[in-house]
């Protein structure tokens, strides 16, 4: 009887512990976002994208109505967005809030998209900037921030988790541990341990594995950031380091081109091969992986054998993989909105770390704030230590404080690689 007297006893304090552990994350979790406005203010919102749905976005409209119910919010896709974004922020039904990039900063095309952007680096508005990753964040010559982060992007590889369960094998950290795991599945029957999509440029498997390595060898090298952004023909020589690493990889790897060039896209064609189940690894960008969840339901294979599937960095040093950490999507607030209080108090409920976390995790892509661990699917690149994380922006930053660099020169996706027909590397720069 005493035996089952402390057992109870026991029991009853854990539950009384786990309900004191329950409160206090309750708490800790409203303090993320305490509104600043009266409940009942009204407010009509648009937000305008070029997605043809935004359904993860519409969640935390759901979720910010909780606060303000007489808040009404929607989004609007605009056709041929980065062409028409700044006629239709001149026009008069202009959005509240736009999806912006950073690439389009010191364009002059692009310049309305900016013009008409709120600064909000400014303390009044009371954003919780710190959230964000800061190496992710515009740099302004000015100091201004015309936008927000709300997703990331990286390069890397989907991962086959149960594939390498069971053939016994881990996934691979560094570059030779990738060679050797290639050769591994090889040995073991599988036909191609690695692939990934060649047919063009800017999103091949030659440019996702080799990119963020050549950012590396870019990192702390101001004058050789300047001559690139200057298109100084004697830049091509700091190619020379990545050519010859995709050639080495190519080979050390055993990479079937044949077999690959069958893959029609970058995203669907990516996915659903991926999905047959048999190539434990497959190159892409955070922006197909984000197109993977939906696309479970469209593959006979993957319905007929499911199995469990990780995004990982590929790694092509022996110290390990580079994090190629870019910004995807951002967030500008019209400064001539007719509802900004209530845009700005959106704003300000979206940036923190659990509505972008939460934003993020149901759009498929990477998140923007700096815990990575909780979304099994990006948790790998959480894992690279800070020393291997590369930024475009951080990248730019530097050749600034030495050289200055004009805004609309920026090193960010600017490079592409191709094999031609008979195995020679080009190079090329947009």
């Amino acid at each position: 009887m005493k035996k089952i007297i402390c057992i109870i006893l026991a029991a009853l304090m854990i539950l009384a512990l786990t309900a004191c552990g329950s409160e206090k994350q309750k708490e800790t979790t409203e303090e993320g976002f305490k509104p600043a406005l009266d409940s009942s203010a009204e407010g009509r919102i648009t937000v305008a994208g070029g997605y043809d749905n935004f359904e993860a976005l519409e969640t935390e409209f759901d979720r910010f109505n909780e606060f303000y119910p007489n808040a009404e919010l929607k989004f609007t896709k605009v056709d041929d967005y980065n062409n028409m974004i700044g006629t239709v922020l001149d026009g008069n039904d202009a959005p509240d809030i736009y999806v912006n990039y950073s690439w389009m900063y010191g364009r002059d095309q692009y310049k309305s998209s900016i013009d008409h952007a709120e600064d909000l680096s400014d303390p009044a508005l009371k954003l919780d900037l710190d959230c964000i990753r800061s190496n992710i964040i515009l740099n302004t010559g000015d100091g201004t921030l015309p936008m927000v982060p709300v997703f990331a992007n990286t390069y890397g590889m989907l991962v086959n988790n149960d594939l390498f369960e069971k053939e016994g094998l881990s996934v691979p950290t560094t570059y030779q541990e990738l060679v050797d795991v290639c050769k591994a599945f090889r040995d073991k029957g599988y036909k191609n341990p690695l692939m990934g999509f060649t047919n063009e440029e800017t999103t091949s498997l030659f440019t996702l594995a080799i990119y963020p390595f050549f950012c590396g060898t870019m990192a702390n090298d101001a004058e050789a950031v300047k001559k690139f952004n200057a298109l100084d023909k004697s830049a091509g020589e700091y190619m020379r380091p990545s050519l010859e690493k995709v050639q080495q990889f190519l080979k050390d790897c055993q990479i079937d081109l044949d077999a690959c060039s069958e893959i029609e896209n970058n995203y669907e064609a990516v996915i659903l091969r991926f999905f047959e189940g048999d190539v434990p690894m497959m190159t892409c960008s955070g922006d197909t992986v984000s197109g993977t969840k939906k696309r479970e339901s469209r593959s006979e294979a993957f319905i007929a054998n499911p199995f469990k599937y990780t995004f990982v960095p590929v790694p092509m040093t022996d110290e390990g993989a580079y994090f190629l950490d870019m910004p995807n999507l951002q967030f500008s607030v019209n400064k001539d909105s007719k509802n900004l209080d209530m845009a700005n108090e959106f704003m300000r409920f979206l940036i923190t770390s659990r509505e972008l976390n939460e934003l993020a995790q149901n759009k498929g892509l990477m998140s923007p704030t700096k815990d990575l661990s909780f979304n099994s699917m990006y948790a790998a690149f959480g894992d690279v230590p800070e020393s291997r994380i590369i930024s475009p922006e951080e990248i730019t930053r530097r050749s600034q404080a030495s050289a200055p660099i004009p805004n609309n020169h920026r090193l960010a996706s600017n490079i592409s690689i191709k094999i031609q027909t008979k195995g020679a590397i080009a190079l090329r720069t947009r």
